[in-house]
């Protein structure tokens, strides 16, 4: 008997989320590489945010590096007038599967609101990518 059989498959799913966490990290190196004028504007090391990634993708290996970016631009673009827009509680909402904008209206932006912060940490971010 497998440990597949014994688990009734849970240990295929643990690797499966370990394998995804890992491709998910390996492209969030290679974009890094490729744009490291990002973290700058994030005003944090490349290393930093790797590992805030790392650690993010330990509850969601799903995430996509370009999802935490944003949700860290995101906070730092709206925290001062909406307190609740931090990079946890918009990673918590990508989470369950909602979209940046709608984790955005959850936290208390109206939808023009959340469209228009959507599009200007996409600004941010392409302009920091072609620097």
């Amino acid at each position: 008997m497998t440990a597949s059989e014994r688990s009734k498959g849970r240990s295929d799913a643990g690797h499966e989320r370990a394998r995804l966490a890992s491709d998910n990290l390996r492209n969030a190196d290679r974009e890094l590489r490729e744009h490291p004028g990002v973290a700058d504007a994030l005003r944090v090391n490349a290393n930093d945010l790797r590992a805030g990634y790392q650690t993010a993708l330990l509850t969601n290996p799903e995430l996509k590096f370009g999802h935490y970016v944003a949700a860290t631009r995101l906070e730092q673009n709206l925290g001062t007038r909406f307190p609740n827009v931090t990079r946890q509680a918009i990673l918590e909402r990508l989470a369950t599967g909602d979209s940046i904008g709608q984790a955005l209206q959850d936290l208390g932006l109206g939808s023009d609101e959340a469209k228009a912060a959507k599009k200007q940490a996409e600004r941010d971010i392409k302009a920091a990518k072609n620097k």
